[in-house]
């Protein structure tokens, strides 16, 4: 198992640099990292941001660890982006990714990835303008992926969301947008499957399936999310907690793929009120029982 780490888990919690390397370096056996944005939130002013990041990106450098995409947290999440109602709301969208494209190059990252974004009740209701709202969101997408190769981004991911509201939802809709845009922008996008999106059976029925999931994108996947799940909500549970989502599911579908060079970036997200002791505990066990079958966070 090719076992990463995105760092939601530790947002409003451990947040000096040097502090947090050493932790999961000593900790939690990972190499590989996603950033979150909500560590580094892109619309801070540019010096003290980018100054930042290079502190950040050095500290985790000194402790061997290797930040692979600076990905959006639920900051970023809660708002329309690219997929709101409002011309206006869309291109402040297209400021906020452009900057965070920014703030990735001075991490000294390649890679940013996010959600789109989230359509209104009214247009996701409305035939014509649910296509209206995908196809400006591509036109939006290619306009970012001209700055991002301008700046030196090599890729971007877009992560499926379990929302009819949202693009892409399902593997279809998966499929549709990258083929979409494959080949028409100026770096490549890629998909982010995450697993507690791939099983919400209440939207997806049958189709909440990991395996079909990949069979149906592939080649599209860049990697995926891993967090503990019931199916019911999308719950960003650690594996401490009883779900849906084993070790021996883990294999079966990486083998029935063929995608077992896949990196599973663990996505845990904590209640806010669970005490830093808590939290500390869930991760040293999640990433103990996921990193005992072989991974060397490599």
């Amino acid at each position: 198992m090719n076992i990463g780490l995105n760092i939601s888990f530790a947002v409003k919690r451990w947040m000096i640099p040097e502090n947090l390397a050493a932790m999961i370096s000593q900790d939690l056996f990972a190499k590989r990292i996603q950033f979150t944005w909500d560590i580094i939130d892109p619309w801070w002013p540019e010096a003290k941001r980018d100054a930042l990041a290079r502190r950040w990106a050095e500290a985790f450098r000194k402790e061997g660890l290797s930040i692979d995409s600076y990905f959006m947290g639920l900051g970023g999440y809660t708002y329309g982006q690219l997929l709101a109602p409002l011309q206006e709301q869309r291109e402040i969208a297209e400021t906020f990714l452009r900057r965070a494209i920014d703030t990735a190059l001075a991490l000294g990252v390649k890679t940013i990835g996010m959600p789109l974004g989230g359509m209104s009740s009214e247009h996701a209701n409305d035939p014509a303008l649910r296509v209206q709202r995908y196809t400006s969101m591509l036109e939006s997408l290619a306009r970012l992926a001209e700055y991002a190769r301008a700046q030196g981004t090599e890729k971007i991911l877009i992560e499926a969301t379990p929302l009819l509201t949202e693009f892409p939802h399902s593997p279809g809709a998966s499929l549709k947008l990258m083929k979409d845009l494959d080949g028409r922008t100026a770096i490549p996008i890629r998909l982010l499957v995450d697993w507690g999106h791939a099983l919400f059976k209440p939207l997806l029925g049958a189709e909440a399936d990991m395996s079909l999931w990949l069979k149906i994108c592939a080649p599209y996947v860049d990697c995926l999310h891993l967090q503990q799940t019931d199916g019911l909500l999308d719950r960003h549970w650690d594996f401490t907690v009883d779900g849906i989502v084993s070790l021996d599911l883990i294999k079966q579908v990486a083998k029935e793929t063929g995608s077992e060079g896949l990196v599973q970036y663990v996505e845990v997200i904590y209640p806010f009120e669970a005490t830093d002791e808590v939290v500390l505990t869930g991760m040293k066990k999640t990433m103990s029982l996921l990193c005992s079958e072989g991974n060397d966070g490599r």
